[in-house]
């Protein structure tokens, strides 16, 4: 790889489970880096000790490895830009503190929280904006000696230059400018010596040699801010493409207290929806593939994508879109796997046993095989399969209809007879236990097999008939037939 190959990251706070905008966001870096022959790097941003929670590193990388993703460096496998989480990184920071400190770029702040509060009050009640006013700008050296004598603290803050346009070219939104009058010179370093979030990216992504920074909308005022850092340590400045944000189905930005959308990556593993199907659907969300077609595997999204054709606009999250998607991926995938997917569920449910035997799982895989066309995700497989196990029957309106007909108790007393008759019900033998059914009775299409269905499912339209007496078994299709005549 050349000193020039893309060089993408994916820089999260580990604060919890990944999150779909993290998703999305590490899998456009990941595609843009693998169709390119670039590297894609995981970064930890974890200066934010208040939010920081142990458990989210590794969150994220087992979201992102469900996902079908692998990186070039990380934590998990190295690399020679390491370390990768900035908490080890604090060594690093400050040969540019000072070199900020020297020219004159940055300055020691010692006005503490209480100052900063009174100076906003004070601006609110003359009618000013609110921001910090530079005061600790031109302190004498002797005022910093008195202040660190009284065992003050200083931040460091950068001296934002005024009157100054910050312009560059978002691959995404195009021409973007800031006017630096309106930032206020801002913290670099804290009062413990711990970097703010815009400096350390800063120095990360410079010693980690990211040249393209992908991110969301969320962080678009951020960038002139890092810019001028840039600019001040004479450091080469990275492009910067900005995604919209993701809207829920109101076209409202999300809040995570939305519950019509699933939120985090490791929900849809829990459910049973294929990673696959999650990947394409993301893939989606600001994204536009030429031509009609939205199926895709991830080969062929990189072999597709590009930034040229990711929207400046909010993406709507459908979760409808996402289940008809995941169906499709359902339809098509080996029947092994979504038995694979459903048995949690099923045992979850209490419907299946912890160590099911092989005649059980056997039953398992005809339960799952009969529904798999029908299913969204594979945790629907209880509610699909709930009349192979509840006792009590619910019988909707249209077969309650058939069962009041004439005919219907003439088929069941003869059904019952055979079942009674017959040393095992398979699948393969139904046929011609209602083939002796029918010659008994004279019965025979919709009357034969549309009581049959309606006494014994509750409902006219279902899975194939033969499957379903087959899972249903001897003794609950008798105890349902003798309870009903």
């Amino acid at each position: 790889m050349t000193t020039n190959s893309l060089r993408v990251r994916y820089a999260p706070s580990p604060t919890g489970h990944l999150h779909i905008g993290g998703a999305r966001t590490a899998l456009f870096d990941y595609l843009l880096a693998r169709a390119s022959g670039g590297a894609f790097i995981i970064r930890f941003e974890d200066t934010d000790q208040t939010r920081h929670q142990e458990s989210g590193i590794g969150n994220q990388l087992d979201g992102l490895k469900w996902l079908g993703l692998d990186w070039d460096e990380s934590v998990d496998v190295g690399g020679p830009y390491g370390p990768y989480r900035q908490m080890e990184r604090l060594h690093l920071y400050q040969q540019y503190v000072d070199q900020m400190l020297d020219q004159g770029s940055a300055y020691r702040c010692f006005c503490s929280e209480l100052d900063l509060e009174q100076e906003r009050s004070e601006q609110e009640a003359q009618g000013e904006m609110t921001g910090y006013s530079g005061k600790c700008r031109h302190l004498t050296k002797e005022q910093a000696a008195a202040f660190e004598a009284e065992g003050r603290k200083p931040s460091i803050r950068f001296l934002v230059p005024a009157d100054r346009i910050i312009a560059f070219e978002d691959k995404v939104r195009g021409h973007v400018e800031f006017d630096s009058n309106g930032i206020g010179d801002f913290i670099m370093v804290r009062p413990d010596g711990i970097p703010t979030y815009n400096f350390a990216v800063i120095v990360d992504d410079h010693l980690m040699k990211i040249n393209l920074v992908l991110r969301g909308e969320e962080h678009l005022s951020n960038t002139p801010r890092q810019i001028i850092m840039y600019e001040a340590l004479r450091l080469p400045v990275p492009e910067f493409a900005h995604l919209a944000l993701i809207l829920n189905q109101d076209r409202k930005k999300m809040s995570k207290r939305d519950e019509s959308i699933l939120q985090f990556i490791q929900q849809y593993n829990e459910l049973g929806y294929l990673p696959e199907a999650v990947v394409n659907f993301i893939a989606l969300l600001g994204w536009s593939p030429q031509g009609e077609e939205e199926i895709f595997t991830l080969e062929e999204l990189i072999e597709q994508f590009d930034l040229d054709r990711v929207s400046k606009s909010p993406a709507v999250f459908d979760m409808d879109k996402l289940n008809w998607m995941n169906n499709l991926y359902l339809k098509k995938t080996a029947l092994e796997r979504v038995v694979e997917l459903s048995l949690p569920h099923l045992q979850k449910a209490g419907y299946i046993s912890a160590d099911p035997d092989a005649s059980t799982m056997e039953w398992v895989t005809a339960l799952v095989g009969i529904n798999q066309e029908r299913m969204r995700f594979a945790a629907e497989i209880v509610e699909l399969s709930a009349l192979f196990f509840k006792e009590e029957l619910i019988v909707d309106e249209e077969a309650r209809a058939i069962l009041s007909e004439e005919h219907v108790p003439i088929v069941l007393r003869a059904f019952l007879e055979q079942v009674h008759q017959s040393d095992e019900l398979t699948v393969q033998g139904m046929p011609e236990l209602l083939k002796n059914v029918q010659k008994e009775t004279g019965f025979k299409g919709k009357q034969l097999f549309m009581s049959i269905r309606a006494a014994l499912t509750g409902q006219v339209h279902g899975p194939d008939l033969n499957v379903s007496l087959y899972l249903l078994g001897k003794e609950k299709i008798a105890a349902r037939l003798e309870k009903l005549l």
